[in-house]
């Protein structure tokens, strides 16, 4: 089991009433998730569940960001590698139910862009709080792969299957704001008051009905479980595309911040 102090790209607080305040801290890359950061995420709930101390866990971006997706290099690095790719989706299929299946109330504060990880930490909290003007956007389909990780279980469930469908398919970023109107997020408020309102939820939280609280989370995280077969279905296309050369297209389209141009849209026969 990891220790707090095993955690390199994390930072940990314990703040009255047993409020445990984890704040991502690779703020020179806008918390990008590396492999080290990607495998942190995996074990961090377990560490949590394992310490009796906390009743309410709370975890934001140090910076300007929540945290902006995955470090390019470690997509790089999986390209056609087989044995990483079983790797990543090891990982990833981890720390969806890792973080799903953790009884300890989890609050998000996005502070910033969530992307990539980072956006299924913040998206399958118990409770998200974004600031008005954080940006959120699933960048699956623009880096040329499906939108696996956490996106077809818990999209549909918060903002139905139109608007799920549209922000999944365009890889589009949207507002706090507009995550809050369509149901993505649970509340948003203005950036300067983002850590005063998390901590007054989480104060609420940690301070009321300890078993209640955890066991209304544990039943009502059954409708995501629910969706397993799902979620394991989209993991496995998006690994798929670790094969494909629209990844690579998709991965040098976002280092040069310029829309990729896929190989696989020459590969096409006329209808007519």
């Amino acid at each position: 089991m990891r220790k707090y102090e095993d955690y390199q790209h994390m930072l940990f607080e314990r703040r009255d009433p047993h409020i445990l305040w984890i704040t991502l801290n690779r703020p020179e890359v806008l918390n990008a998730a590396d492999r080290q950061l990607h495998t942190e995420f995996v074990d961090l709930w377990q560490t949590i569940d394992a310490d009796p101390w906390v009743h309410c866990a709370v975890i934001t971006g140090a910076g300007r960001a929540f945290s902006a997706g995955g470090d390019l290099k470690l997509v790089e690095n999986a390209y056609q590698n087989y044995d990483e790719i079983i790797r990543i989706l090891n990982e990833a299929r981890d720390l969806v139910y890792n973080q799903l299946q953790c009884d300890t109330p989890i609050i998000s504060a996005i502070n910033g862009p969530a992307v990539g990880a980072g956006l299924v930490v913040a998206l399958l909290a118990d409770i998200s709080i974004a600031a008005e003007n954080a940006r959120l956007a699933d960048g699956h389909v623009r880096m040329g792969v499906a939108a696996g990780d956490h996106a077809a279980v818990i999209w549909p469930l918060l903002c139905g299957m139109a608007k799920a469908k549209y922000y999944l398919m365009t890889s589009d970023f949207i507002s706090g704001k507009e995550a809050e109107r369509i149901g993505l997020v649970s509340l948003t408020v203005p950036d300067q008051d983002l850590l005063q309102k998390t901590m007054e939820v989480a104060t609420q939280i940690a301070t009321g009905p300890r078993h209640a609280i955890k066991f209304t989370k544990r039943a009502l995280n059954q409708w995501a479980l629910a969706a397993g077969p799902i979620f394991d279905h989209s993991l496995a296309l998006e690994m798929l595309g670790f094969f494909a050369s629209d990844m690579m297209a998709g991965v040098e389209g976002i280092r040069q911040k310029k829309k990729p141009d896929y190989p696989s849209q020459d590969n096409y026969e006329s209808l007519f």
